[in-house]
């Protein structure tokens, strides 16, 4: 079974865009150059979800999406062009928002430790779990809310009912007021600040039940309906939703490549973390491409800008955000995060640690140590094969430090090492806190820089040299050649190009600096951090011809919402501060309105070129690199995404059908969406018309000669080493450039006769830089086969 060229990303969603409207698309991917459908969670999930990781019933295909045989239909319509299917699954947890929608669930909630599915959850029954062995349900305002509770008798069995919630009530038990109901019940509803919890949740999303994929009923059981896609051929691999949040990640995917076949594509969800490597023990062919997406994007980042945007940073906002702070900034957002938001998942681990190592060190001191030592963890998990020596140095670094900490520190080795449960807790934990307390805040309140703050990035590394991308790029074709790559997700902060013109500040830092003292005296910001973080923001999506729609002054005001909440400095989503949040708005809506708005433009419109170069730049690099690359719905055109749900917007295809079906009537101006599309259809095309280049092919690094050679970034793809037969090549750093020119630059080109496929241009041996990029600043060389030439 060949595995894809390329995928393209769909967000499927029961009220936008189905199966249905999946397969009406096929034929523009497929002119696309795409081989490869790549599919949002399709499993039944919650009434309503316009995501899909929510899933309710994992035996059936959402109905919402066209069940089953729309799926059928869509792979019918794919493999009649020759193209496939991938799918995304989410194992580590099912949504229970609304326990009646999902069956295992709400049995689990009648009968208690007599249902059936009771072990598939990873339910904290414990007799010393703070509700006497039954499980805490947080879901009231508070406690004295138990005597809002009613008994609903409108269904054919009686329900209890707080507001709009529903529980199930056991046979029996329903007499008495509803109180009395209540409390004869195997689950117990608790208010959502008194930090109980009776389940493992994704993250600390209480609508999210983990199961346990490490009991092999729970794997069959909840793998039935991707089994029958198997068996059937329906698909060709598949992505997995965040595996660190199982118990035996390893053991999983074992199991899942077993049930998938030796050739099916395999991909992970795993974030790594700067400088950490994937561990080749595990049956997967790769991540999901956050570490590409680094690098790609690090590699237009101008690591000079570094000591002015930092110093920008430490004015306006008083922390200069560089190594240093971000490092004690992380520890303490990863300390708040363990002794807040997921403190009853420290608890009752903390609790197993006390149970395992026998000790008599009291659970509190247990607590603080488990606390110091997630915090200082520098990944996701630590019990990956290369990651053996992480945890005892991170242990050993924390006692002295905090020589007070011994005994819980000791109780806890204990228990790592002879324990059973807290091991795998503790690696659990580690996850969420990580997730939390860097991607879910810290980078929403750094603000030196913000387009190196996505998911696996590390703001601390200001860009990379071409060195070091050429270096991480060589290393993925050698290890990882079928790894996916990505610019944009579901998940990143803000997409592709917008990260791309905010990349451009790095370049230009003085004048960012300049408008920001400007803009201040003219539009004070609300808040120092808030202010130096929305600024870029609205610089990255403000438009070039300075219009404001309605619709974008919503998505911003949406945006800017959710960011100073997850922020967690003035306002947060439990306790929101409505007069903060006010000025927040009437401040952007000054800025929009007033005369910030003129000079915002007036800074776009110079800029925003190289923002198009760079975006250019990124998108190429990263569909000819190694690795399959993964294009997101829609950023085949210029877009102005911003962090979900404004990334899961529905897509209008007519419009990218009708500018690809026009997209070779001659060389598109860089200014327009036709530049990207026409980057995407060459790429793709390329590597589907040569893929024995590309995955399993050579790389190497094309250096230039010329005083200006520190600009240009490209390497070579070949089939076998000496035998490059695709060059990409791409302006860094375009501001320099756009001042004093390539000069006399220059590249040699391996011998035979080059064609520029997005330009159709022809270029032999050694050529001026500025020849090969007089039309675009880009671009894709590919040799004729017939004059191939062993080097």
């Amino acid at each position: 079974m060949p595995l894809p060229t390329s995928t393209y990303r769909l967000q499927l969603r029961g009220d936008a865009f189905t199966l249905a409207d999946a397969s009406d698309v096929v034929d523009y991917l497929h002119d696309l150059g795409v081989t490869h459908l790549y599919l949002s969670p399709i499993l039944t999930a919650t009434e309503g979800s316009t995501h899909g990781y929510d899933v309710t019933d994992t035996s059936t295909v959402s109905a919402a999406l066209g069940g089953r045989e729309a799926l059928t239909q869509l792979h019918s319509r794919a493999a009649e062009l020759g193209m496939g299917i991938i799918v995304d699954i989410v194992p580590n947890h099912v949504g229970v928002e609304d326990p009646r929608q999902n069956g295992w669930w709400w049995d689990v909630l009648r009968r208690g430790r007599d249902s059936e599915y009771a072990t598939y959850f990873d339910i904290d029954f414990g007799a010393d779990n703070g509700v006497d062995g039954k499980i805490a349900i947080p879901v009231l305002g508070s406690a004295s809310d138990v005597g809002e509770l009613t008994v609903d008798r409108s269904e054919d069995q009686p329900l209890l009912a707080f507001y709009e919630h529903r529980f199930p009530i056991a046979d029996g038990t329903d007499s008495g007021d509803a109180q009395a109901v209540h409390d004869r019940q195997a689950y117990r509803l608790v208010s959502w600040s008194d930090g109980l919890i009776g389940y493992r949740r994704f993250f600390s999303v209480n609508g999210l039940a983990g199961i346990r994929q490490e009991d092999l009923d729970v794997f069959t059981d909840s793998h039935r309906q991707v089994a029958g896609w198997i068996e059937d051929g329906l698909i060709d691999g598949l992505r997995v939703d965040h595996p660190d949040g199982l118990a035996d990640p390893a053991g999983y995917l074992t199991e899942l490549r077993g049930l998938l076949g030796p050739d099916r594509w395999l991909v992970i969800e795993k974030i790594l973390a700067d400088g950490e490597p994937l561990d080749e023990s595990l049956p997967v062919d790769g991540t999901t491409g956050y570490d590409a997406l680094a690098a790609v994007g690090g590699v237009f980042v101008d690591p000079e800008g570094v000591h002015a945007l930092t110093a920008l940073s430490q004015v306006r906002s008083g922390i200069a955000y560089d190594s240093e702070t971000l490092h004690e900034t992380e520890l303490d957002l990863k300390t708040g995060v363990a002794r807040g938001d997921l403190s009853p998942e420290v608890r009752r681990l903390a609790r197993a640690v006390v149970r395992e190592s026998g000790t008599t060190v009291d659970l509190e001191s247990v607590i603080d140590a488990i606390v110091a030592v997630v915090a200082a963890v520098p990944v996701y998990r630590t019990d990956y094969a290369p990651l053996a020596g992480v945890l005892p140095g991170v242990i050993a670094a924390v006692g002295e430090e905090q020589p007070d900490l011994a005994g819980g520190l000791g109780a806890l080795a204990t228990a790592l090492v002879t324990g059973a449960e807290s091991p795998v807790r503790f690696d659990q934990v580690c996850g969420a806190v990580t997730a939390k307390g860097v991607e879910d805040c810290l980078f929403y309140r750094a603000n030196r820089l913000i387009s190196l703050q996505e998911v696996g990035g590390d703001p601390s590394r200001f860009g990379c040299s071409t060195a070091y991308y050429h270096l991480t790029n060589a290393d993925r074709a050698r290890r990882w050649p079928a790894a996916m790559t990505t610019l944009s997700t579901h998940d990143t902060k803000r997409g592709e190009d917008v990260r791309a013109r905010i990349g451009v500040l790095s370049q230009t830092p003085e004048l960012w600096a300049r408008c920001i003292t400007d803009w201040e005296e003219l539009t004070p910001s609300p808040d120092g951090t808030t202010g130096m973080f929305l600024w870029q923001n609205l610089f990255g999506v403000w438009p070039v011809d300075g219009v404001i729609t309605s619709t974008l002054r919503e998505r911003v005001h949406a945006y800017a919402e959710k960011s100073i909440r997850e922020a967690a400095l003035r306002t947060t989503w439990t306790a929101p501060d409505e007069e903060f949040e006010s000025a927040v708005h009437g401040w952007l809506d000054a800025i929009f309105d007033g005369a910030v708005a003129r000079s915002m433009t007036m800074l776009v419109e110079k800029l925003a070129p190289h923002g198009h170069s760079d975006a250019l730049g990124q998108k190429l690099l990263n569909l000819a690199g190694p690795g399959i690359p993964d294009v997101y719905q829609g950023t085949e055109l210029w877009e102005d995404s911003l962090v979900d749900p404004d990334n899961r917007r529905p897509v209008d295809y007519s419009v990218r059908r009708s500018m690809l079906a026009a997209s070779n009537t001659g060389i598109p101006s860089l200014d327009t969406g036709a530049a990207k599309l026409a980057v995407v259809r060459s790429a793709l095309h390329v590597r589907r018309e040569r893929p024995e280049s590309f995955v399993g092919g050579t790389y190497a690094p094309i250096v230039a000669d010329g005083s200006a050679a520190e600009h240009l970034v490209a390497f070579s793809r070949g089939p076998v080493p000496g035998n490059a037969d695709v060059i990409a090549l791409a302006t860094r750093l375009s501001l320099g450039v756009s001042e004093t020119g390539w000069g006399e630059t220059s590249v040699t080109l391996p011998d035979g006769r080059w064609r520029d496929r997005i330009t159709d241009s022809e270029h032999t041996g050694t050529v001026s830089v500025a020849e090969v990029f007089a039309s675009l600043p880009v671009a894709l060389l590919v040799r004729d086969n017939e004059e191939a030439v062993t080097q």
